[in-house]
């Protein structure tokens, strides 16, 4: 893993969580907002659903809470 630095509050480079995506597809009753089918992954995805493009994990600075994609924080850490 690069080195961290949090780009808002700029003092932490120590403490992070490290926030993984598992993203799942799922079909929404549109009257009651209950999932009624979930996954529908098994042989592809259905037509209508564009894949899922976002990144595996995102980071949490542990001293002010901010979240963002790693790629921030790695460039906060080379410019300090």
């Amino acid at each position: 893993m690069s080195k961290l630095a949090c780009p808002r509050c700029k003092t932490n480079k120590t403490r992070f969580y490290l926030i993984e995506q598992h993203p799942k597809a799922v079909k929404l009753n549109a009257q009651s907002g209950d999932i009624e089918q979930e996954e529908y992954i098994s042989g592809g995805l259905d037509p209508f659903y564009v894949p899922y493009k976002g990144p595996e994990y995102l980071v949490q600075c542990g001293a002010c809470g901010v979240i963002e994609q790693s790629v921030l924080f790695e460039k906060a850490a080379e410019s300090m």
